[in-house]
Protein backbone atom coordinates (compact mmCIF):
# COMPACT_ATOMS: atom_id res chain seq x y z
CA UNK A 1 0.00 0.00 0.00
CA UNK A 2 1.70 3.30 -0.67
CA UNK A 3 1.68 5.82 1.67
CA UNK A 4 2.58 8.56 -0.58
CA UNK A 5 0.62 11.39 -2.62
CA UNK A 6 -0.96 10.39 -5.28
CA UNK A 7 1.48 11.34 -8.38
CA UNK A 8 -0.10 14.42 -11.03
CA UNK A 9 -1.27 13.21 -14.35
CA UNK A 10 -0.55 15.52 -17.12
CA UNK A 11 -1.67 15.76 -19.94
CA UNK A 12 1.35 14.75 -22.74
CA UNK A 13 2.65 16.92 -24.95
CA UNK A 14 1.32 20.56 -25.04
CA UNK A 15 -1.90 22.69 -24.66
CA UNK A 16 -1.90 24.06 -28.46
CA UNK A 17 -0.95 20.67 -29.97
CA UNK A 18 -4.37 19.46 -28.41
CA UNK A 19 -6.18 22.55 -29.47
CA UNK A 20 -4.72 21.81 -32.67
CA UNK A 21 -5.87 18.37 -33.22
CA UNK A 22 -9.16 19.23 -31.38
CA UNK A 23 -9.82 21.87 -34.58
CA UNK A 24 -8.26 19.70 -37.32
CA UNK A 25 -10.73 17.11 -36.37
CA UNK A 26 -13.51 19.73 -36.41
CA UNK A 27 -12.98 20.25 -39.87
CA UNK A 28 -12.66 16.45 -40.53
CA UNK A 29 -15.97 16.16 -38.42
CA UNK A 30 -17.40 18.64 -40.74
CA UNK A 31 -16.34 16.85 -44.37
CA UNK A 32 -17.71 13.32 -42.93
CA UNK A 33 -21.44 15.13 -42.02
CA UNK A 34 -21.10 16.76 -45.97
CA UNK A 35 -20.48 13.27 -47.09
CA UNK A 36 -23.11 11.30 -45.13
CA UNK A 37 -25.63 14.40 -46.74
CA UNK A 38 -24.68 13.85 -49.79
CA UNK A 39 -24.56 10.23 -49.72
CA UNK A 40 -28.37 9.74 -48.09
CA UNK A 41 -29.21 11.87 -51.16
CA UNK A 42 -27.12 10.01 -53.52
CA UNK A 43 -27.46 6.44 -52.55
CA UNK A 44 -26.65 4.71 -55.84
CA UNK A 45 -24.12 6.77 -57.06
CA UNK A 46 -22.71 6.09 -53.67
CA UNK A 47 -22.86 2.37 -53.93
CA UNK A 48 -21.51 2.26 -57.32
CA UNK A 49 -18.59 4.43 -56.39
CA UNK A 50 -17.92 2.45 -53.15
CA UNK A 51 -17.95 -0.80 -55.25
CA UNK A 52 -15.20 -0.13 -57.64
CA UNK A 53 -12.69 0.17 -54.22
CA UNK A 54 -10.72 -2.45 -53.64
CA UNK A 55 -11.56 -2.89 -49.78
CA UNK A 56 -8.36 -5.02 -49.05
CA UNK A 57 -5.75 -1.87 -49.50
CA UNK A 58 -8.06 -0.59 -47.00
CA UNK A 59 -7.90 -2.92 -44.99
CA UNK A 60 -3.78 -3.51 -45.40
CA UNK A 61 -3.86 0.44 -44.74
CA UNK A 62 -5.71 0.17 -41.91
CA UNK A 63 -3.36 -2.45 -39.94
CA UNK A 64 -0.04 -0.63 -41.12
CA UNK A 65 -1.27 1.95 -39.36
CA UNK A 66 -2.59 0.67 -36.52
CA UNK A 67 1.11 -0.83 -36.51
CA UNK A 68 2.83 2.59 -36.50
CA UNK A 69 0.48 3.59 -33.73
CA UNK A 70 1.75 0.84 -31.54
CA UNK A 71 5.41 1.57 -32.36
CA UNK A 72 4.73 5.20 -31.60
CA UNK A 73 2.65 4.25 -28.12
CA UNK A 74 5.57 2.49 -27.02
CA UNK A 75 8.48 4.65 -27.79
CA UNK A 76 6.68 7.35 -25.99
CA UNK A 77 6.19 4.88 -22.81
CA UNK A 78 9.88 4.27 -23.07
CA UNK A 79 10.68 7.78 -23.24
CA UNK A 80 11.87 8.62 -19.45
CA UNK A 81 14.07 5.84 -19.33
CA UNK A 82 15.09 6.29 -22.77
CA UNK A 83 17.27 3.76 -24.72
CA UNK A 84 18.15 2.89 -28.63
CA UNK A 85 14.91 1.11 -29.40
CA UNK A 86 13.09 4.52 -28.61
CA UNK A 87 14.18 5.71 -32.16
CA UNK A 88 14.01 2.28 -33.72
CA UNK A 89 10.37 2.05 -32.60
CA UNK A 90 9.82 5.37 -34.23
CA UNK A 91 11.75 4.21 -37.26
CA UNK A 92 8.80 0.89 -37.26
CA UNK A 93 6.23 3.80 -37.88
CA UNK A 94 8.03 5.77 -40.32
CA UNK A 95 8.09 2.30 -42.40
CA UNK A 96 4.19 1.72 -42.08
CA UNK A 97 3.71 5.36 -42.86
CA UNK A 98 5.81 4.69 -45.98
CA UNK A 99 4.38 1.70 -46.90
CA UNK A 100 0.57 3.09 -46.84
CA UNK A 101 1.79 6.18 -48.73
CA UNK A 102 3.16 3.40 -51.67
CA UNK A 103 -0.06 1.77 -51.55
CA UNK A 104 -2.06 4.75 -51.74
CA UNK A 105 0.09 5.60 -55.20
CA UNK A 106 -1.28 2.16 -56.46
CA UNK A 107 -4.89 2.53 -55.71
CA UNK A 108 -4.87 6.20 -57.07
CA UNK A 109 -3.09 4.78 -60.08
CA UNK A 110 -5.79 2.28 -60.57
CA UNK A 111 -8.28 4.50 -60.08
CA UNK A 112 -6.82 7.28 -62.36
CA UNK A 113 -5.96 3.97 -65.29
CA UNK A 114 -10.03 3.27 -64.95
CA UNK A 115 -11.20 6.97 -65.40
CA UNK A 116 -11.63 7.58 -62.31
CA UNK A 117 -11.08 10.63 -60.66
CA UNK A 118 -12.47 13.79 -58.65
CA UNK A 119 -14.79 14.57 -61.77
CA UNK A 120 -16.46 11.22 -62.32
CA UNK A 121 -19.48 11.45 -59.39
CA UNK A 122 -19.80 13.13 -55.91
CA UNK A 123 -18.31 9.85 -54.15
CA UNK A 124 -15.17 10.15 -56.14
CA UNK A 125 -14.96 13.60 -55.42
CA UNK A 126 -15.25 13.04 -51.63
CA UNK A 127 -12.60 9.78 -52.27
CA UNK A 128 -9.94 12.03 -53.38
CA UNK A 129 -10.28 15.07 -51.32
CA UNK A 130 -10.58 13.02 -47.68
CA UNK A 131 -8.03 9.98 -49.03
CA UNK A 132 -5.91 13.38 -50.44
CA UNK A 133 -5.94 15.60 -47.36
CA UNK A 134 -5.40 12.38 -44.71
CA UNK A 135 -2.17 11.70 -47.01
CA UNK A 136 -0.83 14.91 -47.06
CA UNK A 137 -1.93 14.75 -42.89
CA UNK A 138 0.29 11.47 -42.64
CA UNK A 139 3.39 13.02 -44.46
CA UNK A 140 3.54 15.75 -41.99
CA UNK A 141 3.26 12.67 -39.73
CA UNK A 142 6.26 11.44 -41.51
CA UNK A 143 8.12 14.85 -41.45
CA UNK A 144 7.48 14.67 -37.53
CA UNK A 145 8.34 11.35 -37.04
CA UNK A 146 11.79 12.04 -38.70
CA UNK A 147 12.06 14.79 -36.46
CA UNK A 148 11.03 12.54 -33.20
CA UNK A 149 13.78 10.13 -34.57
CA UNK A 150 16.29 12.88 -34.66
CA UNK A 151 15.35 13.80 -31.16
CA UNK A 152 15.58 10.52 -29.54
CA UNK A 153 18.92 9.28 -31.53
CA UNK A 154 21.01 9.85 -28.60
CA UNK A 155 19.33 6.79 -26.13
CA UNK A 156 19.53 9.68 -23.04
CA UNK A 157 16.15 10.42 -20.81
CA UNK A 158 15.06 13.34 -22.75
CA UNK A 159 14.72 16.76 -21.29
CA UNK A 160 11.23 18.23 -20.95
CA UNK A 161 10.50 20.39 -23.75
CA UNK A 162 12.46 17.95 -26.18
CA UNK A 163 9.72 14.92 -24.49
CA UNK A 164 7.03 17.74 -24.57
CA UNK A 165 8.52 17.85 -28.48
CA UNK A 166 7.80 13.80 -29.06
CA UNK A 167 4.78 13.61 -27.43
CA UNK A 168 2.87 16.00 -29.44
CA UNK A 169 4.40 14.38 -32.85
CA UNK A 170 3.18 11.23 -31.22
CA UNK A 171 -0.16 12.44 -30.27
CA UNK A 172 -0.36 13.85 -34.00
CA UNK A 173 0.50 10.75 -35.34
CA UNK A 174 -2.62 8.96 -33.58
CA UNK A 175 -4.85 11.89 -35.13
CA UNK A 176 -3.99 10.92 -38.32
CA UNK A 177 -4.59 7.13 -37.40
CA UNK A 178 -7.81 8.28 -35.58
CA UNK A 179 -9.11 9.90 -39.34
CA UNK A 180 -7.98 6.76 -41.30
CA UNK A 181 -10.45 4.56 -39.11
CA UNK A 182 -12.98 6.73 -39.26
CA UNK A 183 -12.20 7.31 -43.21
CA UNK A 184 -11.82 3.21 -44.18
CA UNK A 185 -15.46 2.20 -43.27
CA UNK A 186 -17.10 5.83 -44.19
CA UNK A 187 -16.01 5.14 -47.89
CA UNK A 188 -15.17 1.63 -48.10
CA UNK A 189 -17.87 -0.04 -46.06
CA UNK A 190 -20.90 1.42 -44.99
Amino acid sequence: MSTGAPSARRLPAELGTWMFVLADMTVFAFLFGAFLVDRSGQEEVFRAGQDRLTPAFGVVNTLLLLTSSLAVATAVRRLPRGGPSIPRLLGVAVACGLAFSVLKVVEYREKLGHGLDPKSDDFFMYYFVLTGVHWFHLACGLVLLGVMIATTRRGAPLSPSARSYVEGGATFWHMVDLLWIVLFPLLYLV
